[in-house]
């Protein structure tokens, strides 16, 4: 895993890793990554896919850095190479998904709701065009996540063999309204079949008493 944001950081991240991958093949198995690819040259987005380099991005960089990256880019490079998920996931790259705690606050919702939006505090959008799908954004959190570890035979995708892991919402973050997804909770937490987290309601409110009358 490299750690790169900017353009010239992560054309010389796949520079070192296609010399490295020339020299050595077999060291493409060990799925390398880049940790933000934030923003990326026009040229260089196909070459996530053609190297086999994992995008490890966080969806919420994108609304929360927006309000300075056009001023700090220029509108045509901010369009052509920041946070372009769907060009990346269009090209054939494995793009994960993740909040980069403590950067960022430790909120997936805002995170999933932020990479299908685009959207942000103030209503605005940044690039839409680049958002992922729902369940893209999904498989970004979960089995794309697992593959980008080795761990996609264990994790990332409910299926007989695999651990019990696993999140229960109150809401399907699939189907519901863009705009109802920052309001949905984590119900459940279950880590190897067993609940380790579960959401204790609120009390009901307390009755109303008539005043006490002389």
């Amino acid at each position: 895993c490299v750690h790169a944001i900017g353009d010239r950081a992560n054309r010389e991240t796949l520079d070192i890793f296609e010399a490295a991958f020339k020299s050595h093949p077999d060291a493409r198995d060990l799925r390398w990554r880049v940790e933000h690819a934030q923003h990326i040259h026009a040229a260089d987005i196909p070459r996530f896919a053609q190297l086999g380099v994992i995008a490890s991005m966080q969806g919420i960089h994108c609304t929360s850095d927006a309000p300075y990256v056009t001023a700090r880019l220029g509108p045509q490079r901010a369009e052509e190479g920041a946070y372009v998920w769907r060009k990346l996931i269009d090209s054939g790259a494995l793009v994960t998904n993740g909040t980069d705690v403590p950067v960022e606050e430790i909120d997936p919702i805002a995170s999933f709701h932020a990479s299908v939006t685009r959207k942000l505090k103030d209503g605005s959008t940044f690039y839409p065009a680049q958002r992922m799908t729902r369940l893209e954004a999904l498989r970004s959190y979960t089995i794309n996540a697992a593959q980008a570890a080795f761990e996609e035979k264990d994790k990332g995708s409910l299926r007989r063999g695999k651990l019990a892991d696993l999140t229960i919402l109150s809401k399907d973050i699939l189907t519901i309204p863009d705009n109802e997804i920052p309001s949905t909770e984590v119900l459940y937490t279950i880590v190897g079949g067993k609940v380790m987290y579960e959401r204790t309601p609120a009390p009901p409110p307390a009755p109303r008493r008539s005043p006490a009358r002389p």
